[in-house]
């Protein structure tokens, strides 16, 4: 099985698939943390990175063919990523979303070393700003809003859950839920 999560920044995307690769034994893989290592071969940051992407389209590029290949070329994985249900369509597609300003602080408070801020305030704005380029760039070059709901299997609002609630409640939804 291949389960692809997309979400919203900070909807618990990356903690939610890491740990549910984990609990099901099966590799993980993150869009964003591949993004990040391109954008940091370039001495871009991430944002700084998706910015060039409005104009210049090989950012995106370099990672569609990456999910690509790892859908025809393995049959069993997770991976975390905005389009990653797009460029492996047989997948199981989950969106993970949660309240905006919700989101903003658990990316405040992430310990991630290529992104830090200085207040909760830059946080929100940056969430904000994030999520307005993904779309303005998945719109362009796909024709795509990643952030409609009408593309998945399950949708969790993980607002007022914590990252195990969050893969309890995926398990009983796609019944693998052995427990």
């Amino acid at each position: 099985m291949i389960i692809t999560i997309a979400g919203t920044a900070g909807s618990g995307k990356s903690s939610v698939a890491k740990l549910l690769a984990k609990k099901l034994n099966l590799k993980h893989y993150s869009v964003g943390d591949f993004r990040r290592e391109q954008a940091s071969k370039i001495g871009l940051t991430l944002y700084e990175y998706n910015k060039l992407g409005e104009k210049k389209a090989f950012t995106d590029n370099i990672a569609d063919e990456w999910q690509e290949t790892l859908g025809k070329n393995e049959k069993e994985f997770i991976i975390d990523g905005r389009l990653s249900f797009h460029f492996i369509p047989h997948s199981y597609k989950i969106f993970l979303d949660a309240d905006e300003k919700v989101r903003a602080q658990r990316i405040f408070g992430d310990t991630r070393k290529t992104e830090q801020f200085k207040s909760f305030e830059e946080a929100l704005d940056k969430v904000q700003k994030r999520q307005e380029s993904d779309k303005t760039r998945y719109i362009k070059y796909y024709k795509i809003n990643p952030f409609d709901y009408k593309f998945y299997d399950l949708v969790v609002n993980t607002t007022n859950m914590s990252v195990e609630e969050v893969i309890n409640f995926i398990l009983e939804k796609i019944h693998l839920n052995k427990n």
